[in-house]
C-alpha cells in the first residue's frame, strides 16, 4: 500500500510539472507564432443557423444588440465560471435579432479579438473556443456580411488562428465531450473556408477515431450513458446536415453511427415523456429535438426491447425499464451509477418508481451519493454499493471493480411480461448474488417482483435494503398494520406490499435536475439475510 501511495504521488508530480511546462510553452512567443500561419481565403460556406438548433439549450428572443451596454461586455470582472463561459463562447449570438445592427456585433468582436488575439487559458479553453468558432461561423450573417476588408481579414485570421490551436491540442484533452465539440468546431471550419486538406480531412478523421474509441460494435456509448447518447447523436446529426448543406460527401461511418444511435433513441424516447434515470442521466425534454429530426426528414424504427444493456418494455400506459448491463470498461466510468438491476416505471407519461438520478458535480459530496447503489431502486447490502469506486487525482470517481449480469431472460406478450436476472457486484464481499424478477400483468395492472439474495455457502448474516424511489410529487402513506404502503401520483392510486419483510417510508434525495436536487419519498424493504436463499416478494397494484 505505502509502495502503491508513493507511486501515485510521484505520478501527480510528473504531471504537474509537466503540466506547467506547457502552460509556458503555450503563452510563449514561439508557440503564438506556429498558430498564427494563415492561408488566404474569406469564408465561403455559411451554414443555416436553424442547424444549430438541436444542441441550444436555450429559446431564441430575438434581442437587439442595440439594446445591452455593448461597450461594458468584455469590462466585467470576477465573472463566475458559467457567466465566463457563456459570454466567451458567443452562444448568446443565436438570442439576436438578424436585424441587430451588424456594425455594433462587428465592435463587440473586433474587442474580444484585442482582448483576447493570443492564447489565454480562460478564454481559450477547448470547449469555450469551439462554441465560438461555432457561433462565430453560423450566424455570419450579423458577423460577417456587410463588413469591409479590413474586418474580414481579422476576423478570417483569428478563426483559423483558433481552429489551428484546437488542432494541436484536442488530442490532449481528457474529457470525450470536449473533443466531440472541438471536431465539430474543426469540421466546421474547413468547410466553411473550403480547407479539406488543413481542417476538413482532420476533423473527419478525429471523428471517426471518437467514434471508434467511444462506442460499442452496436453503436452505443461504451459509457452505457443515455445523456452521451443523446449529446453524440445531436452533433453526428449536425455535421451531417453542414456536410449535406455545404455539398460535401456524406461518409458512410457517420451515416451508420447515426443509423445505430437512431435506433436507441427511438427506442428509449417512443411514447414516453419522461427521462430515464440510468447513469449518469438527467430529466431534459426531447420533444423540440424529436421535432427537428422530423423536420429535417429523420426517421427511426426499433423493434427489439433491448439496447445497450437496458430493457424498455412498453404499451400505451406503462413502460417498464431495467438497468440489465454490465459495468463500463473503467475509462468509460466516470459517470456510472452503481444501479444494477434497478427499475423505473412508468405509468401514463409520469414516474411511477424511479432511481434518483445523478448530481455532475464531481468535486461535490453529492456526485459520490448519486453514484451510490442506495439511490437506486434495487438492492443494497450492508450499505454497501454494488461496484466499488476509487478517486482520481481530479476529483473525478471511477469504478475500481467490475460487475457481471448473468442469467438475463425477458418475455413480452400482450397481457404479460417478464425479466428476470442476476448480478455478481455482492459476490466478492459478502458471497451474494442478487437475483430479480420483475412480472407485469396488464389485465390486473399490477407488477409482481421477487428479489432473490443467494449465498453458495453458508456465511454470517447479512442487513440487506431494497428500496423503491418515488418522483418528488408523488405522495405516499403507510396503513396502520404496516402491511401495505398507498401511492398517489397525479390521481392515480396504487398499492406497494412486502407481506414477509419490514416496509418503511424514507425521505431521500432527487437528484434529477441538473446539479440540483429536492426531497423525494422512497419505500423500504429490509431485513436480514440468514439462510443461504433469503426470497422477497413484493407487489405494486393500481387501485384506481
Amino acid at each position: 500500500m505505502f509502495l502503491k501511495n508513493s507511486y501515485d504521488y510521484v505520478n501527480q508530480f510528473i504531471f504537474f510539472v509537466s503540466n506547467q511546462l506547457r502552460k509556458l510553452y503555450l503563452n510563449s512567443k514561439i508557440y503564438n507564432i506556429k498558430i498564427s500561419k494563415f492561408n488566404e481565403g474569406n469564408l465561403e460556406y455559411k451554414p443555416s443557423p436553424s442547424l444549430l438548433d438541436c444542441i441550444l439549450s436555450f429559446k431564441k428572443n430575438n434581442n437587439n444588440i442595440d439594446n445591452f451596454v455593448v461597450d461594458k461586455i468584455w469590462s466585467h470582472k470576477n465573472l463566475n465560471n458559467k457567466d465566463f463561459k457563456n459570454l466567451h463562447s458567443f452562444f448568446w449570438l443565436f438570442t439576436l435579432d438578424l436585424k441587430s445592427s451588424k456594425k455594433t456585433v462587428h465592435s463587440v468582436i473586433l474587442k474580444w479579438i484585442e482582448n483576447n488575439q493570443k492564447y489565454n487559458e480562460s478564454s481559450w479553453e477547448i470547449d469555450i473556443l469551439s462554441k465560438r468558432i461555432i457561433s462565430w461561423i453560423s450566424n455570419s450573417k450579423i458577423t460577417y456580411e456587410g463588413s469591409d476588408e479590413t474586418y474580414k481579414y481579422k476576423f478570417d485570421v483569428i478563426i483559423q488562428k483558433q481552429l489551428n490551436h484546437l488542432i494541436n491540442e484536442i488530442n490532449r484533452s481528457e474529457w470525450v465531450d470536449d473533443k466531440m465539440i472541438g471536431c465539430s468546431a474543426i469540421i466546421l471550419g474547413g468547410l466553411a473556408y473550403n480547407d479539406k486538406s488543413k481542417y476538413l480531412n482532420y476533423g473527419l478523421n478525429l471523428l471517426k477515431k471518437i467514434i471508434k474509441f467511444s462506442f460499442d460494435n452496436k453503436g452505443f456509448p461504451k459509457s452505457r450513458n443515455i445523456r452521451h447518447l443523446n449529446f453524440y447523436f445531436k452533433y453526428f446529426i449536425l455535421i451531417r446536415e453542414w456536410l449535406k448543406e455545404s455539398q460535401n460527401d456524406i461518409p458512410e461511418y457517420l451515416d451508420e453511427i447515426i443509423y445505430y444511435l437512431g435506433q436507441a433513441y427511438f427506442l428509449i424516447n417512443k411514447n414516453v415523456g419522461n427521462t430515464f434515470l440510468f447513469n449518469g442521466n438527467q430529466a431534459s425534454k426531447s420533444t423540440e429535438f424529436q421535432n427537428y429530426l422530423k423536420r429535417l426528414g429523420y426517421n427511426f424504427k426499433n423493434e427489439n426491447n433491448e439496447v445497450g444493456g437496458y430493457v424498455f418494455l412498453k404499451d400505451k400506459k406503462i413502460c417498464l425499464a431495467l438497468d440489465l448491463g454490465n459495468t463500463p470498461e473503467k475509462k468509460f466510468s466516470k459517470d456510472y451509477q452503481s444501479g444494477a438491476l434497478s427499475f423505473e416505471i412508468i405509468s401514463n407519461n409520469k414516474k411511477l418508481i424511479c432511481n434518483s438520478g445523478y448530481f455532475q458535480k464531481y468535486k461535490h459530496q453529492l456526485n459520490n451519493i448519486s453514484k451510490s447503489t442506495a439511490c437506486h431502486s434495487t438492492l443494497c447490502v450492508e450499505n454497501h454499493s454494488s461496484v466499488k469506486f476509487t478517486k482520481q487525482f481530479n476529483s473525478i470517481t471511477k469504478i475500481n471493480s467490475v460487475l457481471r449480469i448473468f442469467d438475463k431472460k425477458i418475455v413480452k406478450n400482450h397481457d404479460h411480461w417478464s425479466i428476470s436476472a442476476s448480478h455478481d457486484g455482492y459476490n466478492k464481499k459478502f458471497g451474494i448474488i442478487h437475483s430479480r424478477k420483475i412480472d407485469y400483468f396488464s389485465d390486473e395492472e399490477k407488477f409482481v417482483g421477487i428479489d432473490k439474495i443467494l449465498k453458495k455457502k453458508k456465511q454470517k448474516s447479512n442487513n440487506f435494503e431494497i428500496r423503491f424511489h418515488l418522483s418528488p410529487d408523488s405522495k405516499v402513506m403507510k396503513t396502520q398494520d404496516g402491511k401495505s404502503i398507498y401511492i398517489d401520483l397525479n390521481k392515480e392510486g396504487w398499492k406497494f406490499m412486502c407481506k414477509n419483510y419490514k416496509m418503511d417510508i424514507e425521505t431521500g434525495l432527487f437528484f434529477g435536475l441538473k446539479n440540483n436536487f429536492v426531497e423525494n419519498q422512497n419505500i423500504v424493504i429490509s431485513g436480514i439475510a440468514q439462510n443461504e436463499e433469503e426470497i422477497i416478494n413484493w407487489e405494486l397494484e393500481k387501485i384506481q
